[in-house]
């Protein structure tokens, strides 16, 4: 065979190989979010500003893998997230909805802290923990009560403790919280905490109230919350149970929309305690019912919280859910928020799927079930996931090896939450957003799957249609004016795009 031909036939068999290569390859990302969006000549001038932004901050991590923020402790990457022009763009974009957080751990750290200097405000420290509580006079007790603000003016470090048990945030994670369960007991007795300051009624309305407002201004239109519905209290001793705490979220809510007409609503998910036994939970489905009888509108259903790990798996309660399952009330559980397989914990997602969630919080450990896989799929129910709320809690460090990177590129219904922003420094969705861009997506990943995930976020909320098809037209409206705006090179406020 002449040398010529030789080269000839290498020629087409390289031809062949690279036709090869990249079909596989385009096989491969049409699988991911987005993947099936068209985007628009417009879109497409957009995306070229988002992607110049995110392969050089791809690039340089890949050089540098230390600097990729995605890989660090969210505690040690904060600061450098937000100096990203990612995580600029992605604070201006129109997110559509949030579908997972809880009432006490919903606004900024900032806020939190402020609500500290309200007057009447009282601490006592029980076991190297503070506790805080409303009263109109010092009362005695178990606790020696003292005026937060005489705590302040006594101690000059007292606030630096202060602010140490309003969150989790230390500055080396890695010694302080050795394994889940340390950073668990910390996050659960932040909780405790916070519980006396929130749920004073004055302060409980001013917070929820900040909640919407600091969703709106990270332009969010929506929101869908899990909460105990603590009992909330008054300064002369008056109290309000679960029809009155649930009255209460209403009436602000509804001033909040008299006050930013754009803002398209909330609903609440009755979450409380799994650590609890069957008498508990048969309470808890006798709360439900009320609830749903009464305000229909405001509740979406119910859900199950907690350290799973630690708390009563779902089997547990299967009676008692079936027959909450038959007044037709929707499920979001969490369900395997674990690193182990074949555990009570990892088993949820099995009850879950029988139980015909509507959502799955979390679902951390579903990779490892192909089934439930395939169900989730085919009966779309969205996964809620939370890579801050991951990471903190230390189910996976380098979030480029959390299971959100085999969903997002798998085209899973997922959607990306907050959790407890409050504990973490975090504020409303726009942190989650920008590692789960840049941590979960490939390299390649692009203004399609932003645009998709806002666009998850209203169609696995439950919204009534007509109210999501109204939600999603008010969504288009903002989507292009964002675009517009990301063209003209202007700032974009948030008035701009609500």
């Amino acid at each position: 065979m002449s040398p010529l031909i030789v080269l000839t036939l290498l020629t087409l068999a390289s031809a062949d190989y690279w036709s090869e290569r990249a079909k596989l390859v385009n096989s491969d990302s049409s699988h991911a979010i987005g993947s099936s969006i068209v985007l628009t000549e417009k879109e497409q001038q957009v995306n070229k500003v988002l992607m110049s932004h995110k392969l050089k901050e791809y690039d340089d991590g890949f050089t540098d893998p230390h600097s990729f923020l995605p890989s660090i402790h969210f505690f040690k990457s904060k600061s450098g997230i937000e100096a990203s022009p990612v995580f600029d763009f992605i604070r201006k974009l129109p997110k559509g909805a949030s579908l997972h957080s809880h009432d006490t751990a919903l606004v900024s750290f900032d806020y939190l802290y402020n609500l500290t200097y309200r007057e009447n405000l009282y601490g006592c420290v029980v076991k190297n923990r503070l506790q805080l509580h409303f009263f109109d006079k010092k009362t005695s007790g178990e606790c020696e009560w003292e005026l937060v603000e005489d705590l302040r003016s006594q101690n000059s470090s007292f606030d630096m403790f202060l602010k140490s048990q309003l969150s989790i945030i230390v500055d080396d994670p890695t010694t302080e919280y050795p394994s889940i369960t340390e950073v668990w007991n910390r996050f659960m007795d932040t909780f405790g905490t916070v519980f006396g300051l929130v749920t004073h009624r004055p302060v409980f309305q001013d917070y929820f109230y900040q909640s919407l407002k600091e969703l709106r201004e990270d332009n969010v239109m929506y929101l869908e919350f899990r909460g105990l519905l603590p009992q909330v209290y008054e300064l002369n001793g008056t109290t309000y149970d679960h029809m009155g705490v649930t009255k209460l979220y209403i009436e602000t809510l509804e001033q909040f929309k008299r006050d930013y007409p754009d803002f398209h609503g909330a609903r609440f998910i009755f979450a409380p305690s799994r650590n609890v036994d069957n008498r508990t939970v048969e309470d808890y489905v006798s709360i439900t019912k009320e609830l749903k009888q009464s305000f229909p509108e405001f509740i979406a259903g119910f859900d199950l919280v907690g350290q799973e790990d630690r708390g009563k798996p779902l089997i547990d309660f299967i009676p008692q859910l079936l027959e909450l399952a038959e007044t037709d009330t929707k499920f979001f559980f969490h369900a395997a928020e674990t690193d182990w397989c074949g555990t009570s914990t990892d088993m949820n997602l099995f009850d879950a799927i029988l139980l015909n969630t509507t959502r799955i919080g979390h679902g951390f450990g579903i990779v490892k079930h192909p089934k439930i896989l395939e169900e989730v799929k085919k009966r779309k129910i969205a996964l809620e996931i939370s890579p801050i709320s991951n990471q903190v809690l230390k189910l996976v460090d380098d979030l480029r090896n959390h299971p959100g990177a085999f969903l997002v590129n798998s085209g899973f219904p997922v959607v990306i939450t907050c959790d407890d922003p409050s504990f973490w420094g975090a504020k409303a969705l726009s942190y989650d957003w920008y590692l789960a861009f840049m941590g979960f997506a490939s390299r390649e990943g692009d203004l399609r799957m932003l645009k998709q995930l806002a666009l998850n976020s209203l169609h696995f909320s439950v919204m009534r249609e007509e109210e999501k098809c109204d939600a999603l037209a008010t969504w288009e409206e903002q989507w292009e004016e964002f675009l517009d705006i990301v063209l003209a090179g202007n700032t974009i406020s948030v008035n701009q795009i609500l």
